[in-house]
């Protein structure tokens, strides 16, 4: 929730879903980016409006912070049992879609920035995604803006080194085949549709059960998704979906959500398969999305 209702001339309404973008972004999390930004509407309605020149700025400044504490405060908390995934954006499958989710909101761009330390994953973000100037970026996080640049360098250049696959319009149809291969047990038709060295990681949080390592190769991927089709045949319905940009389905078993299972495409084949099973990451799936 962020307050009572949007007020039109309130500049916090035009903002909000840039800032749920930032938040996202820097946690990995819908739910904890609705919070920031709910912190961000309470610190803006207590706030002196009159000594605000700029309240995007100051907005922006206001979120990434309360962003980052809930970061720092995540990461000192016990280990997450098995596989970190963010939590999914999941929208009706097309193009248009798949535009308004590419490249910063993917899984693998996503999944890349928890690998930064917080005030690079923020630096990064603001730099790259949002273009803030570097002397804004450095007040933000208490560095000077040389400093900034400097990790903003770093971060991109791991970035980069990830060569992370860009989707495209063939990407559906071969994620739809390799469905239809597992539905039928055809471990070969699987197999032809993967990388060998494809990567399966499965996030069950602490709830679900699920692989608590990631599944390399892919003989070893077509045996699990095989499997797992032959263990819900008759009790599960899936729906093709668009998931933080890339090919994904949302399954229901015996009616209600079970996982939102996504895949990235290079050069042709499946090279990583996610399966997000944690329930608190599937609360949302099938509401509209509203962040940039």
């Amino acid at each position: 929730m962020t307050g009572p209702g949007p007020d039109p001339t309130d500049p916090f309404t035009d903002e909000r879903p840039r800032l749920v973008g930032i938040a996202y972004r820097i946690l990995g999390s819908l739910a904890d980016a609705e919070d920031v930004v709910s912190e961000a509407w309470f610190r803006w309605e207590r706030s002196d409006r009159t000594a605000i020149d700029r309240p995007a700025a100051w907005l922006t400044t206001v979120t990434t912070r309360v962003a980052l504490d809930h970061l720092r405060a995540r990461r000192r908390a016990p280990g997450y049992p098995g596989p970190w995934l963010p939590e999914p954006l999941v929208a009706a499958p097309g193009p248009e879609e798949a535009a308004e989710l590419a490249d910063s909101l993917t899984l693998g761009f996503l999944i890349l920035l928890d690998e930064l330390t917080p005030v690079e994953r923020a630096v990064f973000v603001l730099a790259e995604v949002f273009a803030v100037p570097f002397d804004e970026i450095g007040t933000t996080v208490g560095k000077s803006s040389a400093a900034c640049r400097q990790i903003a360098s770093r971060a991109r250049r791991r970035v980069r080194a990830a060569d992370l696959p860009h989707g495209s319009a063939g990407d559906r149809r071969l994620v739809d085949e390799l469905l239809v291969a597992v539905a039928a047990g055809d471990v070969q038709g699987v197999l032809d549709r993967m990388a060998p060295d494809v990567v399966c990681t499965s996030d069950g949080g602490p709830h679900r059960r699920a692989a608590r390592r990631p599944v390399v190769t892919a003989p070893r991927v077509a045996r699990l998704l095989v499997n797992l089709g032959r263990r819900y045949r008759g009790r599960m319905e899936v729906t093709p979906v668009s998931v933080n940009g890339d090919a994904g389905y949302v399954v229901e078993v015996d009616g209600l959500v079970d996982q939102v299972l996504s895949c990235s495409v290079a050069d042709g084949r499946v090279v990583a398969v996610r399966i997000m099973r944690n329930p608190d990451k599937l609360r949302r799936v099938g509401e509209p999305l509203h962040l940039r």
